[in-house]
């Protein structure tokens, strides 16, 4: 069975210890499949790299208890080994408690854990905090222990006795070294794509590995699942757990293929492994699409997906992007549908502000400018006040917010998704609450829903049209698979863009009415 590496808390070493487990194993042309604990973007990217295989996020907030056994069981057993990073410290989670939690998970899925422990200032005190870690919840394993900062051998003596004394395996020591130091910024650890000489760097991973870690005990740890636990979702049905989340298992049935346009360069790249595999499973062709190299949209798409990423670190080279701009307004004045989730909504705002401060102009089509801001991070209940492109009414979901951008209202800026919604009233039927005191014309932009969180006062949020969504929130479509046949169907009702674009009249900008976010 895998094991699941936790910590006491970030920046302990988890990721390195996964990575060097998994260049170690790699080099020895063993396969391993990876996952990650929690709603994470950077890791994964990393892992997938080094792994050769897509890493899967395994979160029971955002997916449910049901996807992610089926997730662990299906995508573990297709490998030689299989290992979990856990996420922040072994017990964080939503709040002060640990629901959604590397301990809840460790228990549902009953992995062992192996605790990464910063040990550089510690000697005696290290036993008491492993000795707190594996009483603190009865019904968790803990494997054994690897101390990371470690560089002298008095230094080793002192740690390895101290956990002798209270019967902790010790499963190896890293030391000090320039690759067990990874460059991060304002969300987490650099891209993968942004770090050089990765395959040299795979390399002293694996050197450390078989140097510094006790690999007679830690390998049978890393054994891929063998069957899932008795009554458990993943027991009775051991399906691919895409089709299980679109509810076609048994379907021979193809849907009727689309083709939508993905962002996808330095600037968007924050999006899961599954949301592509559920669309694709719905019949849909990905084209993926670059604004930073003012690439134009693809003439046969029939929708755009803008996913999150660094924007705000991309602000110039995206403003010069007149092509891709001016495509994705005339997309939006056609009715194709636009779905932008963080990073990708920025895009569509009336300026974004880069670090330093400076505005640079974007798409135009919400009445916002972005600047850099507090910290917004953590699990956020979802309650949609209208039905729009992807949501409904009725239909609550959990999403992640982790961002340090905001959004600054422009109300009175002229946009270009008013004018679309003036020369294509189905773009928000029912919207007569957005109708503007001053000119009596319908704006046809509505607040997308209320978010609420731990310690996050709740508050409106997004945009929502019925061919618009747009909003700060990261959401895990294996957990709200609705989106990729709304998103199917919504793209079916429409004509590609060369043909849909051509057909519609250039937008003359008006006012446009606040709609919160």
């Amino acid at each position: 069975m895998a094991c699941l590496i936790a910590a006491p808390c970030s920046g302990s070493g988890k990721t390195l210890l996964t990575l060097a487990l998994t260049a170690m194993l790699r080099q020895r042309g063993r396969s391993v499949q990876t996952f990650k604990v929690g709603p994470d973007y950077l890791d994964p990217q990393l892992l997938s790299r080094v792994s050769g295989r897509p890493c899967r996020n395994l979160d029971r907030l955002l997916c449910g208890s049901g996807w992610v056994e089926r997730s662990f069981h299906w995508w573990g057993r297709q490998a030689d080994h299989c290992l979990v990073e856990g996420v922040m410290g072994l017990f964080d989670g939503r709040g002060p408690g640990d629901e959604g939690s590397s301990a809840e998970l460790a228990a549902a899925l009953q992995l062992p854990v192996v605790l990464v422990v910063e040990a550089s200032r510690q000697a005696g005190s290290v036993a008491a905090l492993v000795n707190g870690f594996r009483h603190h919840r009865s019904d968790l394993t803990m494997a054994g222990v690897v101390l990371n900062g470690v560089s002298t051998a008095r230094h080793q003596a002192l740690l390895s006795e101290a956990l002798a004394a209270i019967g902790m395996p010790v499963l190896g020591m890293l030391p000090r070294h320039p690759s067990l130091s990874l460059p991060s910024r304002h969300l987490g650890l650099l891209p993968a794509h942004e770090l050089h000489d990765l395959e040299a760097t795979c390399a002293e991973w694996a050197a450390l590995a078989e140097r510094h870690l006790d690999l007679e005990r830690l390998l049978p740890l890393l054994a891929p699942p063998s069957s899932a636990p008795s009554g458990s979702p993943a027991s009775s049905s051991g399906g691919d757990p895409i089709r299980w989340a679109l509810g076609l298992e048994g379907e021979a049935a193809v849907p009727e293929p689309v083709t939508l346009a993905i962002a996808a360069d330095a600037a968007f790249h924050f999006r899961y492994p599954e949301a592509t595999e559920l669309l694709e499973a719905m019949g849909v062709e990905l084209r993926p699409w670059q604004p930073l190299a003012d690439a134009p949209l693809p003439p046969d798409c029939q929708g755009v997906i803008l996913p999150g990423g660094y924007p705000e670190l991309h602000a110039p080279e995206l403003a010069a992007a007149r092509r891709s701009l001016a495509d994705l307004r005339r997309a939006a004045a056609a009715g194709l549908p636009i779905y932008a989730e963080c990073g990708g909504l920025l895009l569509l705002g009336q300026a974004l502000e880069d670090p330093q401060g400076q505005a640079y102009p974007m798409a135009g089509l919400l009445p916002f400018t972005a600047r850099r801001g507090a910290l917004q991070l953590g699990y956020r209940q979802a309650t949609p006040s209208h039905d729009g492109l992807v949501a409904r009414c009725g239909e609550p979901v959990c999403g992640h917010e982790f961002h340090r951008w905001e959004l600054h209202p422009t109300p009175t800026a002229p946009t270009a998704l008013n004018a679309a919604s003036a020369l294509n009233p189905a773009i928000a039927p029912g919207a007569a609450s957005c109708m503007s005191a001053s000119n009596g014309v319908m704006d046809g932009i509505q607040q997308l829903w209320q978010l609420e969180g731990w310690g996050c006062p709740p508050r409106s949020e997004g945009w929502t049209t019925r061919t618009l969504h747009a909003t700060w929130l990261h959401l895990h479509w294996a957990g709200c698979s609705a989106i990729c046949r709304r998103l199917h169907a919504a793209a079916r009702q429409t004509a590609p863009f060369a043909v849909a674009a051509a057909a519609a009249v250039a937008p003359a900008p008006w006012r446009h009415g606040s709609a919160g976010s």
